[in-house]
């Protein structure tokens, strides 16, 4: 749930705000004075701001200002007096979504909160959108037949709704791929919701999958949607799927198998709609061997295998990941390095890169940083590629 900001300067009146919207599931901070809040929005600390007018230094029109200036698109209600629709109106038009009138009725508050809570998704779901188009700026193909075979199974798999298992080792572009099946995909305007399986070992990890019941154990005060839930209509990308518990892995296969879920607590079944991606870099065959992971559920996620092959076999493709990440740097730093010298590059082609293209980002990011003129040099690189 969203995090609403309370600027309020009446303790009373914060105390009845913040008990009613954390029962509602909101997170909820507090402030005091505008100074405050300024200080808040500035922080980033709140997705939602629900504001009083009056305060004994000034008023909310300031926080308006200051809020369309340092976070514009961040949501805020006003809170006018009693039959202070002029007011309101002259807020609305500052910037603000909505206004609650004073005494305020809780039918009229959450339907403002509501209002605000589909920007808040909507702005996520822009920002999301355009983290994947960074991401898929950085799918390079390479000039190795490997990844010219794997580009051609992307493109492929990415216009079906077959699930798609990608291995690999890490740092070699398996969450990359993953985003750029969902991107070339038919789902592309439905979210693509990533899941780190590494988190199945936690209690609330199930919680955080398939949602909950309000009451279904100590804290779950509000029936709360699963991150699966919130990928309906879209892709569900599961990383690191080896590190799933094996109940867990027992409840997924149920939910690809009957296209549906039940949340925690729950006793009805929701249907879904969701495209699975999943990405292990850990040999899953053998772990079912072991006994450490499910073969049905292995079956039902490998429709099309991908493999990331490790950087070390595909040395010619060093230059291309090498030059993209000095764009990605320039753009980001304001710099205007052009390149590498053949130095630098042999060096670079010579090396194993055990941490593979995660590893040659972090290698050009610290030559940039050394780096004085427009070209990168052997003495740019870190010391055990020098050698």
């Amino acid at each position: 749930m969203p995090t609403v900001l309370i600027a309020d300067d009446e303790p009373t009146a914060r105390s009845f705000l913040r008990e009613i919207l954390q029962e509602h599931g909101y997170e909820v901070v507090e402030a005091e004075s505008l100074a405050a809040a300024r200080k808040h929005v500035d922080q980033e600390e709140a997705d939602i701001v629900l504001l009083d007018l009056q305060f004994p230094e000034g008023n909310g029109f300031d926080l308006l200002e200051h809020a369309a200036r340092q976070a514009p698109g961040l949501p805020i209600i006003v809170v006018t007096g009693n039959g202070d629709i002029e007011t309101a109106v002259e807020a609305m038009q500052a910037g603000a979504i909505d206004f609650v009138e004073k005494p305020i009725k809780l039918p009229r508050l959450l339907k403002a909160l509501s209002k605000a809570d589909n920007l808040v998704r909507m702005r996520r779901e822009l920002a999301l959108l355009r983290r994947l188009q960074r991401d898929h700026e950085e799918w390079i193909v390479g000039e190795t037949p490997a990844m010219r075979r794997i580009a051609d199974v992307v493109g492929r798999a990415a216009a079906s709704n077959a699930s798609v298992l990608i291995s690999g080792e890490s740092g070699t572009g398996k969450d990359v791929v993953a985003h750029v099946l969902h991107e070339r995909s038919p789902r592309c305007k439905r979210l693509m919701v990533a899941i780190n399986c590494a988190g199945s070992t936690d209690d609330l990890f199930e919680s955080e999958l398939f949602g909950h019941e309000a009451g279904s154990f100590t804290g779950a005060v509000k029936r709360k949607e699963g991150l699966m839930q919130i990928a309906d209509g879209g892709t569900l990308f599961l990383d690191e799927i080896s590190s799933m518990r094996p109940e867990t892995q027992a409840k997924i296969l149920r939910a690809i198998e009957d296209r549906s879920i039940r949340r925690v607590g729950g006793t009805t079944d929701i249907k879904l709609d969701i495209r699975v991606i999943s990405a292990s870099n850990r040999d899953l065959p053998a772990m079912i061997k072991d006994g450490g992971f499910r073969e049905d559920l292995y079956y039902r996620l490998n429709v099309v295998p991908i493999h990331m092959p490790p950087l070390r076999e595909r040395r010619e493709d060093v230059p291309a990941f090498a030059g993209a990440f000095i764009r990605k740097f320039n753009q980001e730093q304001g710099r205007s390095v052009q390149g590498c010298t053949p130095r630098a590059l042999e060096a670079m082609q010579a090396y194993d890169w055990p941490g593979n293209i995660r590893e040659v980002k972090n290698v050009i990011e610290h030559a940039l940083l050394f780096c004085d003129g427009d070209t990168i040099d052997i003495g740019h690189l870190p010391a055990e590629m020098q050698g």
